[in-house]
């Protein structure tokens, strides 16, 4: 079905991206690549002064480790990490990178989501492909 399909990754505690990683696949065609994208969110200047640079670094070696756990399993994976808005890095990747489909994985909104939006929502909403939402 689909030949470019991007999966944007979290890797919060309550974040499981198992099914997401199935339905890619699912959707995917014979020779299709699988992008997983982690999005690390913009943070303030002078937030970032008060991080020990070893707390960065740990931080990124973890997210470089995890995002190789997952393209291991996948046939044609390949991994990214995209600085930003998360809703706004990922439609921006699957656009330049000509991503025909997105799988995401959404959690059941709260009431935080309601006043908000979600990531997911967000997604829905601008990407200019097909999104296919995980719960």
């Amino acid at each position: 079905m689909y030949k470019n399909i991007a999966v944007p990754v979290s890797f919060d505690e309550d974040k499981d991206v198992t099914s997401a990683i199935g339905v890619a696949k699912a959707l995917a065609d014979d020779a299709a690549r699988i992008t997983f994208i982690h999005v690390v969110e913009n943070v303030p200047s002078y937030v970032v002064d008060l991080i020990p640079q070893t707390t960065i670094d740990a931080r990124r070696e973890e997210i470089d480790t995890r995002m190789k756990q997952l393209t291991a399993g996948v046939e044609n994976a390949a991994a990214t990490v995209v600085h930003g808005s998360a809703g706004r890095a990922i439609t921006q990747w699957a656009a330049e990178n000509d991503a025909d489909c997105i799988v995401i994985a959404s959690h059941r909104p709260v009431f935080s989501d309601m006043l908000l939006g979600s990531t997911a929502a967000w997604v829905v909403r601008h990407a200019d492909c097909a999104v296919h939402v995980v719960r």
